[in-house]
């Protein structure tokens, strides 16, 4: 009975509040409607004559347009352009997982299907909405940004002390891994030069970027595929993190030095830009290194940051990229050196980078790969021709990185088993070729089509690496084996 009684106060109690909000609604609407017929135009028509003779049929012609309108404002299309890319970026890389590809492979392949091989000549209505011209200078500047925190935590996740190790081992093995394929690209180049480069574009500079991007190793997915394949702590695995590391550095300084002299153009103005970007780097490890360790020494214990001393790593890095940009070397590598200048203890790496790539790889790269898969236009390789030549870019760039690694690794005393493991495993370009692609692209040094075949080629060779490398280690299918099952389950 008290039940009943206190839940019947409760209902006259909520009936009255609910009567005296409509009450000082009406008030508050009729108050407004005084106020605006002391204006200049008095009450607006539309207040008086609200929806009077418009039909069904004109609601719903009048929803249209206004939703079309509203769909076509810049911060809407750029938030339907990134709903989009993520569902089918986390599609793609959940169905490539199962088959125990790294998720960047889907998330690479999702790029193609959302831009001009794919999606444009399914539904090129569609495509030119989601996707129009207008909206790209968006797209890249957030997928540059994209990058930019992305090369920060590789340079953070580098190991100095897998470095130190098996410095002589790796080095030797890393260098040649580059040295190789860098001189194979240089010399594809020369049957590439007439046909497939712009007319402006120098032998000299084009020959000089196929031999970096023949020569890219991507250190994070190597990592993740270590990881993934439980090689991690084996002799193999370390070797392979090591040499991967002096790969990375390495192949980014020589990167930094062709786009000096590339965009420098002429022999005295390279020379000027390489001797800044040497100054610049000198500065960075003399000057800002210190002023790193002083500054953020108290995050180093328990890895802790506070605002002032996230603000203080977000614009060294930034910073470090816009000097690098300025000088002519590329944003990317002054983030990436500004990673590596980072403190080394463990704790503070491993929580600065955890709050940073999260954003960075669930939200950020994928809009890079998104961008990139825009750009790329694979019916340009409409011919045997075309296709053969991408054959051959895919034939050099395996052999130059898997024979150089191998018989290299022979050479310092690995086995015959584990040295083709390595070989395969730096056969691995994944992102980090895309990013180097996408600037040759940027600069002009790329044409679309060749730039259509070394996305096909960075696709390939980083496939590859999974299945053969459970093909030398048997035992490492039961991974694939499982994932198989957890799909069916």
């Amino acid at each position: 009975m008290k039940r009943q009684l206190l839940k019947s106060a409760v209902v006259k109690k909520a009936s009255l509040h609910l009567l005296s909000y409509g009450l000082v609604l009406t008030l508050a609407f009729l108050l407004l409607m005084w106020i605006l017929s002391l204006g200049p135009q008095g009450v607006p028509t539309f207040l008086l004559t609200g929806s009077k003779g418009v039909g069904s049929a004109d609601w719903l012609q009048i929803a249209k347009q206004e939703l079309s309108h509203n769909a076509a404002v810049p911060l809407a299309g750029l938030l339907i352009q990134i709903l989009l890319i993520l569902i089918c970026s986390r599609i793609c890389a959940f169905f490539l997982k199962a088959l125990s590809q790294p998720q960047v492979i889907g998330e690479m392949i999702a790029g193609i299907l959302l831009g001009k091989s794919v999606f444009a000549i399914i539904w090129p209505d569609g495509f030119a909405f989601i996707f129009p011209d207008s909206s790209m200078p968006r797209l890249y500047f957030f997928s540059q940004i994209g990058l930019i925190f992305f090369m920060f935590v590789v340079g953070l996740d580098l190991r100095i002390s897998n470095l130190k190790e098996r410095a002589g081992s790796a080095i030797l093995v890393s260098h040649m891994s580059i040295l190789l394929p860098f001189l194979l690209g240089a010399l594809l180049s020369l049957g590439l030069y007439k046909n497939y480069v712009p007319a402006h574009v120098a032998f000299s500079s084009f020959a000089l970027f196929m031999g970096i991007a023949m020569s890219i190793t991507a250190f994070p997915v190597l990592a993740r595929i270590i990881q993934e394949k439980g090689l991690t702590g084996t002799p193999l695995g370390s070797m392979a993190i090591a040499c991967a590391a002096v790969d990375d550095v390495t192949a980014w300084c020589l990167l930094a030095a062709v786009l000096g002299v590339v965009q420098a153009g002429t022999m005295s103005s390279a020379v000027v830009v390489l001797t800044v970007a040497i100054l610049f780097v000198l500065f960075m490890l003399k000057v800002m290194k210190p002023l790193a360790l002083k500054v953020l020494r108290p995050a180093t214990i328990d890895g802790n940051f506070t605002s002032a001393q996230l603000a203080f790593i977000f614009c060294l890095g930034l910073g470090s990229a816009l000097i690098a940009e300025v000088i002519g070397i590329h944003a990317l590598f002054g983030a990436f050196l500004a990673g590596v200048i980072m403190p080394r203890e463990v704790t503070f790496r491993t929580s600065l980078s955890e709050k940073i790539e999260d954003l960075t790889a669930v939200v950020l790269l994928p809009i890079f790969f998104a961008y990139t898969g825009i750009r790329v236009q694979i019916s340009l390789l409409d011919s045997w021709e075309s296709w053969m030549v991408c054959a051959g870019i895919i034939v050099v760039a395996i052999s130059g990185k898997l024979f150089g690694a191998t018989f290299a690794a022979r050479a310092t005393g690995m086995n015959w088993r584990e040295s083709w493991a390595l070989g395969v495993l730096m056969n691995t370009r994944g992102l980090m070729e895309l990013v180097v692609l996408n600037i040759g692209y940027d600069i002009g040094i790329l044409s679309p089509k060749i730039f259509a075949m070394m996305i096909v080629m960075a696709i390939v060779t980083t496939f590859m690496t999974g299945p053969v490398l459970s093909m030398l280690f048997p035992e490492l299918r039961q991974q694939r084996e499982q994932n198989l099952k957890f799909m069916v389950l």
